[in-house]
């Protein structure tokens, strides 16, 4: 029986990949519950989650339920989705919280531009569901600036283990930040977390030259060795427009890896799997192909949880058969335009 690793590796192959990124700062239980049980049902292969035990227990029950119900909404699951947990260092804006201090006018604008809304009328933003998107100090009014955020640390000698005993199989750091040695340090951390399957090292290029960019991979590989996946960050959780020019940082990013490494250095490089995110949307494999830049597969957040949030949130969800064949044929049409 194949193993799990190569598996991975064959969808990485044939670029069939599709990973659902329910966010590294997203610990709603119920949320990435429902996500995992309607887009295993859609066709994804993946789940990218909080590095927590309940919400990678969450979401293999959402996978469990979609196994149950395969049957009655005829659909066939071809792989068991991969379970990601993502954790990132200090200063990724993948792994804050936000928090308001007491210099708030009250003025409102916050709340509606929340992708999770997690900032209530009160003003006090509710941490579970905080991804640290920046949404919201985007708009407070810059003489107020009443938006801080602090760092949700996690101890991951602790906390990665029991993520793996709990489901997960890959584990994904954010390394968005200009301190290489930290990073590094964080790196060997995860790759020894994890020694029998894929690591995954998410990148932008925000604090990064093209240069610094590459070797900071170059110094991921030769910690991972073959088990190195590369996340390509084009605008970190950017996605809530389905349009190209959303997309196009995701694919110039992943372009670069291609261009400037993979074919440079080919004997090295070769089999590197090259993920598109950050804006990533229902374009985003299109325009990959347009641009004749290969992939590995797309891991797509804020624009895949938007197309089915006002469904899952239903209180009749589980009871609803019509409202979950709609969030499951949105799912499914997202996932087969990605591959």
């Amino acid at each position: 029986m194949q193993n799990r690793f190569e598996e991975l590796k064959g969808l990485f192959r044939t670029s069939k990949y599709f990973k659902l990124v329910c966010g590294a700062g997203n610990e709603d239980e119920e949320e990435v519950r429902r996500l995992a049980l309607v887009y295993t049902l859609g066709g994804a292969n993946g789940f990218d989650v909080s590095a927590t035990p309940s919400v990678v227990d969450a979401c293999v029950d959402g996978i469990n339920k979609a196994y149950d119900l395969a049957e009655k909404f005829n659909k066939t699951i071809l792989t068991k989705p991969f379970i990601t947990v993502s954790v990132g260092m200090p200063g990724d804006h993948h792994v804050r919280k936000a928090f308001i201090v007491d210099d708030c006018v009250d003025c409102g604008l916050c709340i509606p531009v929340c992708p999770t809304d997690a900032i209530p009328e009160n003003y006090d933003i509710i941490r579970e569901i905080c991804i640290g998107c920046g949404n919201c100090e985007a708009v407070c009014p810059p003489k107020v600036a009443a938006i801080r955020y602090e760092h949700n640390a996690k101890k991951l000698e602790v906390i990665l283990p029991e993520c793996i005993r709990a489901g997960a199989e890959n584990i994904e750091l954010h390394a968005a930040v200009a301190d290489d040695g930290a990073i590094m340090e964080e790196w060997k951390v995860v790759c020894d977390a994890q020694p029998n399957n894929f690591v995954s090292m998410c990148l932008d290029r925000l604090h990064l030259s093209n240069h610094h960019f590459l070797d900071r991979i170059r110094g991921a590989k030769n910690i991972a060795g073959d088990r190195l996946i590369i996340q390509a960050d084009g605008v970190p959780m950017s996605g809530g427009n389905d349009n190209f020019n959303t997309t196009l940082q995701a694919v110039a990013t992943a372009d670069v890896v291609y261009t400037e490494l993979i074919k440079k250095e080919l004997k090295l490089f070769k089999k590197l799997p090259v993920l598109l995110s950050g804006g990533t949307n229902s374009k985003t494999g299109e325009m990959a192909k347009l641009c004749n830049v290969p992939y590995a597969g797309v891991s797509i957040g804020t624009h895949a949880r938007a197309i089915v949030q006002t469904l899952i949130d239903a209180e009749d969800f589980y009871s609803n058969d019509n409202n979950m064949i709609k969030a499951i044929d949105l799912a499914e049409d997202l996932v087969v335009r990605s591959m």
